[in-house]
């Protein structure tokens, strides 16, 4: 069999172009769609992944800002910072970079953002319109797992979804779209007995738990759509995804490579729901 190598980077430039549209479109009418991204504390990686954003958001026309504040810094002030941005009519998207600092309770501070500016879909209220099918915005990953499919022509009605990883910010939400468009969904998580007994039996296999090349090919049904969310850096500096990629070959109908598949549509995700947030502000304000 045939695998076809789902080219995540080429998508995302097709789908900027459409949202470079969108955003010119705002900006003749005098709003340019503004994001900040906050960060604590000196995490290399989380460094990378926010300049990666923040030029992206320049290719497609959007204002943004990087707030970069000292480990030392305390939840009072950090939450004093998101108040202020949640009052700032220029930003109209607001993410907080994970991870914080331990002492820094996560929940609290992503439940500061106002649900209108909260691009990363992380606050309650955002969370419960996902649930009840009526989004506001949709979490970045998840949405580029459901932009990838669409794009490569996959419904998931009356199919098999299995996806591999519980979370809040990927499995959860990646498995409500699913069952939203028809599929008969399984979440695995690390209690999961017989891992490849499950696998083998997805029509869509979602793998998001950031351990290198635990799906194999051998876990794989024939024909299967693979989605790898999975980045890891491995001891010798390289990048790996959760599947084991070369054994996928011959075994997927489609399959997503590791770098250059979910991640740069993730980072699209962000810059649609940050255009998204400038549209609907401007709906909502007074004419």
């Amino acid at each position: 069999m045939d695998t076809h190598v789902i080219d995540g980077t080429a998508l995302s430039r097709r789908l900027r172009s459409d949202l470079a549209a969108r955003a010119a479109a705002l900006a003749a009418r005098g709003v340019r769609p503004g994001l900040v991204a906050i960060e604590v504390g000196e995490h290399p990686a989380s460094r990378v992944y926010v300049r990666n954003k923040l030029k992206a958001c320049a290719e497609v026309g959007l204002h943004s800002e990087h707030v970069e504040l000292p480990d030392a810094t305390s939840e009072p002030e950090l939450l004093a910072r998101i108040r202020a941005l949640n009052e700032d009519p220029r930003i109209h998207g607001i993410l907080v970079q994970l991870p914080l600092p331990k002492r820094i309770t996560a929940e609290r501070v992503l439940s500061a953002v106002t649900p209108g500016k909260d691009v990363d879909a992380f606050h309650p209220l955002n969370v419960g319109l996902l649930a009840a099918g009526n989004a506001r915005f949709v979490p970045c990953t998840p949405a580029a797992v459901i932009a990838i499919l669409e794009a490569e022509g996959v419904n998931p009605w009356a199919q098999h979804a299995v996806i591999v990883g519980a979370s809040n910010i990927v499995g959860k939400p990646a498995a409500l779209l699913l069952l939203q468009r028809g599929a008969t969904v399984t979440i695995c998580n690390s209690k999961t007995r017989d891992l490849a007994d499950h696998t083998s039996r997805a029509d869509i296999l979602v793998v998001a738990v950031g351990k290198p090349r635990l799906v194999t090919g051998a876990m794989v049904k024939p024909g299967a759509v693979v989605i790898d969310v999975g980045i890891n850096r491995l001891p010798d500096g390289k990048l790996a995804g959760d599947c084991d990629f070369p054994s996928l070959v011959g075994v997927a109908a489609r399959a997503t490579p590791v770098p250059g598949g979910v991640g740069p549509m993730t980072i699209t995700m962000l810059l649609a729901n940050t255009i998204r947030a400038a549209e609907l502000a401007t709906q909502e304000s007074p004419a």
